[in-house]
This record gives C-alpha cells, sequence and structure tokens, in this order.
C-alpha cells in the first residue's frame, strides 16, 4: 500500500505496525548489524509511483527500512514523503541486470539501481530475512 508519510498521525502508524510490525528495538537493530538501506537510485517504477516521482526535476531516490514482518520503501516528492509498505508475505525480490534489484508488491513496482558493495549486501539481508519469516 502507497501511503503519504509526511504528517505524523497515529492512525496511520497502527496501520503501518498492523501490515509489517512495529520498529525493531534497539538491541535488535544491534543485532542484526542494522536495518536500513543505504541511500538508493530509482531506475524505474509502476505508474503510481512514476506520476508521484515525475512532480519534481530531483533524482529519485529512496531507502528501505526492514520490520519484523515485512520492509517500508521510503521516497520523497516536492517535500513530501511517501511509503510503499510491503509485508513479506507480498514480497517479490528480483535481481534482473548486474546492477538492478526489482521490488514487487502485487501490481507495484520499483527497480533499484546499486552501485556500492554495502547495497548488495543490504539486499542479501533483505532476502535472508524474507526467507526466515514464519508465515
Amino acid at each position: 500500500m502507497l501511503l503519504n508519510l509526511s504528517y505524523n498521525d497515529q492512525s496511520l502508524k497502527e496501520k503501518i505496525n498492523l501490515s509489517v510490525g512495529s520498529p525493531f528495538s534497539l538491541l535488535e537493530r544491534l543485532k542484526k548489524k542494522g536495518v536500513g538501506s543505504p541511500r538508493l537510485i530509482i531506475s524505474e517504477s509502476s505508474i503510481n509511483i512514476h506520476n508521484l516521482l515525475i512532480l519534481d526535476k530531483n533524482i529519485n531516490f529512496c531507502n528501505i527500512e526492514m520490520r519484523p514482518k515485512g520492509i517500508i520503501i521510503r521516497f520523497r516528492s516536492l517535500l513530501e514523503t511517501y511509503g510503499l509498505v510491503v509485508p513479506f508475505y507480498k514480497l517479490k525480490l528480483y535481481k534482473g541486470k548486474a546492477n538492478q534489484y526489482s521490488i514487487y508488491n502485487d501490481s507495484t513496482f520499483i527497480k533499484i539501481e546499486v552501485k556500492k558493495i554495502d547495497d548488495h549486501a543490504f539486499f542479501k539481508k533483505l532476502s535472508t530475512e524474507k526467507n526466515s519469516y514464519k508465515y
């Protein structure tokens, strides 16, 4: 589900926490050696995300936060922060070209260009988390 996360809305936070779980505690983050991705470049996206991204002329960046039951992909457009909330049971992760990963949620997708080794390591960690999740 694609949400506007710019404003501090308690009902929206509850909806996200029900879908992908509450954020990891500090101790769990240290054990996992981080749960957030570095800044990633969006190379392609589905039409509903693309319509948001073309509103400004900036380079389209995103970051990914892992949660206990899924991920949140955050990106900005016109001073607004949007999030694509994807539970693990709907998450499809593909490695296309050598430096491109695709994240699918039903009919919504984002293709991400990676440049550094750390980016590849994060996607490997994400894939392991998804595979170890018990539905």
